[in-house]
């Protein structure tokens, strides 16, 4: 076996370097031992921790393996490991390495010098494959091997697209999918509050499929909006990076950075946000690439201080961190890279043929150790390659158990080993890992999704670095009085398109943007529907400061102590004292001759409804109820009606006799004092039947006016309390007394001739020139104050005042004079003697003053 194994390493050292030990059954492995190279380079620096620590931890699994006697007895598992130099197409030219024991080869033409064929060493056939760590690799890789049924099971590669059986059928893995990974990344924002985040991926697999799963995820979950989504190109050029960092600045309400790449691109991306002073503004939410690793953010720790990263759960395996830090030159020749690690450790330069010496670098010793000369942390993947690589061994081992019942080694059903039979007990594996967690694969060869959150703090901590913060297993545990922030604040910062709109504000939304709006305020009388929504009050209600909700109107009446009705109030309270005087002393003087020559019953009555206008003001400002507004209707008009009446059949009466006299000596009719009552009330009867009609068709009750009073402030709104009397139905109201007032005025016109020693028709004519100025100046300021929110007080007073005053015209014209004499000169109150008049006139002017 040893000479066959040394016949096939030397074989194989022709092609590229690679890691080889024999066995019975020999597992594949793929590692990025070395970084990307340059342009025209496959291979760069050596990765020690993502490389050579992974590697060995397979290397460390197979001796553990090997030397369980329960886990496939008396079979030694051998391995062949490539270095994918991070690099995709370099890995798929490695990858063919496996596959070559498959390849038929046609050597039928080949001799020897002697002529004899040659003796070829048969390859050794690879059954499985251990690898590889990013998922572009893995997808490259995979299609090779599905060619040829070689079972994969990857440790590190999470590219949703590799869930897809019809196209990698023979890919397994012990990490859960970016799938699971994106629900938890989404899980974290929304957590955090946040709704409008940017996305930066890696071109490549890994990146974009984990971009495009959380903006899948994120859509469907709904309330998130993705500001930008970037893709880092594979080779960026300079300036790349900072033009990258200027973009995300055009939204840069989105502080939130969901970010899939790689170590390099991620430490690029920290470096170009430092050069353009942006530390602390953006908010980096970092996949499993980030993880927990400090060589993305070295010498980077302020920019990305509080970025939540994310990594499957995972746990320090204690035995291959004392198997690491005992390897030594010595011990650890097997692993042809070994020495490059030892020199990138250490700093040092070792003595090798072929290799010059550069004199700035110390040589090494050997007696360096590992954690102890130089820094040590066990790579956050180890467990994983310990897990995939014992996944593969239980399906050996299950396999040889069911195949290979008995016996001691491998028998011939398992010689060759069938990949499709393999991958069948690969995918129904289920024990417990290294971390003490299950490991098992569901019908698709994903793992369960298990995902440790961190949180990079750097402030009021004494030990700065990554913290965990929570879990992720199917639903996010997040502890986030743990979390801190830039500058040490524990306040989660704003990732938000839009602030929320204050209270009364309703939300306009931008067009293809849900998380994006505009705050509008319900203005005028609207108050808020719902948060995209404002709505009108109901007509007798107005909304609240806040605009949350309507409230009641209040609702408002002419008050007595309003400066409004104190005038109106003043003046109907003297006009009626004077009234009643004057009523008192014509009463108390009745059958004096001023009292007779007046006219005595045509005055009782003119006086009485100067006295309904005069109270007609307490009616105008009481408040309004069905009785109030059933008086107004029938005193307001009533009043002016009566006096107006008796008015105009006074100067129609003196305006008869007096045109009579001028055609013969006989009287006219209906001018007796009885005949003139009648013919008053029969003037006052037409108000009164109106009245009634009224009354019939539209019975008297009270409304509230939530128009009069409604001004662009809802704050000033009022609804007020009045009668159902309209401004049309006010002036038909007093429209008819105007009628008489007019008529009269003209009557008192056509009379200005008549001698005024024997009539009033003098006095009763600048009565009614007075008054109608007094309505003529009324009509402009009461109509003219329609549109007023002070509408009701101001047509009060204006109608009650010019009532008053047509009032006090009449009482100060006719009557007035009349008491004044009769108290005041009372010897003036004494009957005159008749002068002798011409015969034609003498039957006239006698007929006046007698009936006067």
């Amino acid at each position: 076996m040893l000479s066959l194994c040394s016949l096939l390493l030397s074989w194989l050292c022709f092609t590229c370097p690679t890691f080889f030990s024999c066995g019975d059954i020999t597992l594949g492995g793929l590692f990025p031992v070395h970084a990307r190279g340059p342009a025209g380079v496959p291979c760069g620096e050596i990765k020690r921790e993502k490389g050579i620590h992974r590697m060995e931890a397979m290397l460390y699994a197979l001796d553990q393996i090997n030397s369980d006697p329960d886990l496939l007895p008396n079979i030694t598992l051998g391995a062949r490991i490539l270095d994918t130099c991070s690099r995709d197409t370099y890995a798929l030219e490695q990858s063919l390495t496996f596959v070559q024991a498959l390849i038929q080869k046609d050597n039928s033409d080949v001799r020897c010098s002697n002529g004899e064929p040659p003796i070829i060493p048969k390859p050794e056939r690879t059954v499985g494959v251990i690898g590889a760590s990013g998922s572009s690799v893995s997808i490259m890789v995979a299609n090779v091997l599905r060619l040829f049924a070689i079972p994969q099971i990857s440790y590190a590669s999470t590219a949703p697209e590799l869930s897809d059986k019809s196209r990698y059928e023979f890919f397994s893995r012990v990490v859960p999918p970016d799938s699971y990974q994106a629900q938890a990344m989404v899980d974290i924002v929304k957590a955090m509050g946040w709704n409008y985040v940017s996305t930066l991926a890696s071109e490549g697999n890994y990146g974009e499929s984990g971009v495009d799963a959380f903006l899948q995820i994120s859509r469907e979950a709904g309330g998130l909006c993705i500001a930008q989504s970037i893709k880092i190109p594979r080779e960026p050029k300079p300036g790349g990076f900072d033009k990258i960092i200027n973009r995300l600045m055009e939204t840069s309400n989105a502080r939130g950075v969901i970010i899939f790449a790689n170590e390099d691109d991620i430490r690029r991306v920290l470096e170009a946000a430092k050069r353009a002073n942006l530390t602390g503004h953006f908010l980096f939410v970092g996949s499993d690439s980030w993880g927990a690793k400090i060589s993305p953010i070295l010498h980077q720790e302020e920019v990305a201080e509080g970025a939540v990263t994310i990594l499957p759960k995972r746990a320090s395996i204690d035995g291959f961190d004392g198997y690491f830090t005992s390897r030594s030159l010595e011990n650890n020749r097997r692993n042809i890279w070994f020495a490059e690690y030892w020199e990138d450790d250490f700093k040092c330069k070792l003595t090798r043929p072929g290799i010059k010496y550069e004199p700035g670098r110390r040589k090494c010793t050997g007696e360096e150790r590992i954690a102890q000369d130089s820094q040590y942390e066990q790579e956050g993947k180890v467990q994983f390659v310990i897990d995939a690589v014992y996944a593969m061994a239980h399906a050996l081992h299950s396999m040889h158990r069911d195949l290979c019942p008995g016996s001691m080694g491998l028998c011939e059903k398992m010689d060759p080993v069938e990949g499709r039979k393999l991958l069948q007990y690969i995918r129904s594996v289920s024990f417990n890992g290294s971390a003490g967690t299950g490991v098992m694969f569901n019908e698709n060869g994903d793992a369960p999704g298990r995902y440790d959150i961190f949180q990079y703090q750097l402030s009021n901590t004494t030990n700065p670095g990554y913290r965990c913060i929570g879990q992720w297993t199917n639903h996010l545990r997040l502890n986030a009085e743990e979390m801190q922030w830039s500058g040490g604040d524990s306040v989660v910062p704003d990732s938000v398109c839009s602030f929320p709109c204050e209270l009364g504000e309703r939300k306009k939304m931008v067009k293809g943007v849900p998380c994006c709006w505009h705050c509008e305020l319900c203005d005028g009388y609207q108050y808020q529907l719902d948060e995209l929504n404002c709505n009108m009050c109901p007509f007798d209600m107005r909304p609240f400061p806040n605009r949350t909700g309507c409230r009641p109107t209040p609702i408002i009446k002419l008050e007595w102590s309003s400066p409004w009705a104190i005038i109106p109030v003043f003046l109907a309270v003297l006009g009626i004292l004077v009234t009643s005087g004057c009523i008192v002393t014509f009463i108390r003087f009745n059958d004096t001759p001023i009292v007779r020559a007046s006219g005595r019953e045509l005055s009782y009555v003119l006086l009485t409804g100067i006295f309904l206008i005069y109270l007609i003001t307490f009616l105008m400002i009481a408040e309004p109820s069905a009785p109030v507004c059933g008086l107004r209707r029938i005193l307001l008009g009533l009043g002016m009606c009566i006096t107006y009446s008796a008015m105009l059949t006074k100067t129609n009466r003196i305006y008869r006799i007096f045109e009579q006299g001028k055609k013969a000596v006989t009287p006219p009719p209906f001018i007796s004092p009885a005949s003139q009552l009648i013919i008053t009330f029969i003037l006052v009867g037409v108000q009164l039947l109106g009245i009634i009609i009224w009354f019939g068709v539209v019975p008297p009750h009270t409304i509230i006016d939530y128009d009069e009073q409604r001004p662009p402030n809802p704050e000033f709104a009022r609804g007020v309390l009045k009668c159902d009397m309209s401004d049309l139905a006010l002036v038909l109201c007093l429209s008819y007394s105007i009628v008489l007032m007019v008529t009269c005025t003209v009557y008192a016109i056509k009379s200005r001739g008549v001698p005024e020693t024997f009539n009033e028709a003098k006095p009763i004519g600048f009565t009614m020139y007075t008054t109608c100025i007094i309505w003529l100046a009324f009509v402009p300021i009461f109509f003219g104050t329609a549109q007023s929110t002070e509408k009701l007080f101001i047509q009060t007073t204006t109608l009650t005042v010019s009532m008053s005053l047509s009032a006090t015209v009449s009482l100060g014209m006719l009557y007035i004079p009349k008491v004044y004499v009769i108290i005041f000169h009372p010897e003036q109150n004494v009957q005159k003697r008749k002068r002798p008049l011409t015969p034609r006139r003498s039957d006239s002017q006698t007929h006046i003053h007698r009936n006067n």
